[in-house]
């Protein structure tokens, strides 16, 4: 699994601390070491608003009403970041509150690669804005590490978490899955004081 901004993957951070197979402990029992960013993971506020980390909207304040519930997965044309013209041609129906966006780094499997990869496909500056002011969505749903191209980083992050109101899932493994409505359950785990989490997402047709 890549990690953001690394030639390595995450390595091992899962660590045995005591083992029956040595014989001298009765039971087997693991640390657990991870950076809330990694992998699958949801951003709360504070992850680029330093007012809000302070406020302490953190993980355990994301709206769990907007982490469960109906979403659309679409597919983005390839070869192309998520502009405000990609987002037009989308033509993602009013009221529509989740979508997950499949994008050319599915193709690409980059998720399962080792090194990250900067040419990933990113919401730009003005996709994210377009979405913010021109849709009802309240959860985006990315298939890489970062919701925003690599070149567009902060400010797509600002555009999305201003509100307190949009929930970026980041990280996805969207392959084998059709376009369509299902159900999705994302649980971030309850870290309190952390501006991420590591989360479990699932769709249900």
């Amino acid at each position: 699994m890549p990690a953001y901004n690394s030639e390595h993957r995450m390595g091992r951070f899962l660590r045995l601390l005591t083992s029956t197979k040595n014989g001298s402990d009765d039971y087997n029992s693991s640390e657990l070491n991870l950076f809330v960013h990694a992998g699958m993971h949801v951003d709360a506020p504070g992850h680029f608003y330093d007012h809000y980390f302070d406020a302490g909207f953190d993980a355990n304040t994301l709206d769990l009403e907007v982490l469960i519930g109906p979403a659309l997965l679409v597919d983005v044309p390839r070869d192309n970041n998520i502009t405000a013209e990609v987002m037009k041609s989308l033509n993602i129906p009013t009221g529509v509150r989740r979508v997950l966006f499949r994008t050319l780094n599915t193709d690409r499997q980059l998720m399962f690669k080792k090194e990250f990869d900067s040419s990933f496909v990113g919401f730009k500056a003005d996709g994210a804005k377009w979405l913010v002011e021109n849709t009802d969505i309240k959860l985006v749903g990315v298939d890489y590490l970062s919701a925003a191209a690599h070149t567009d980083l902060k400010p797509v992050h600002l555009t999305f978490l201003k509100s307190r109101e949009i929930i970026l899932v980041e990280a996805l493994k969207l392959d084998g899955v059709k376009p369509g409505i299902y159900d999705v359950h994302c649980l971030p785990l309850r870290l309190h004081g952390a501006e991420g989490s590591p989360a479990r997402c699932i769709l249900i047709k």
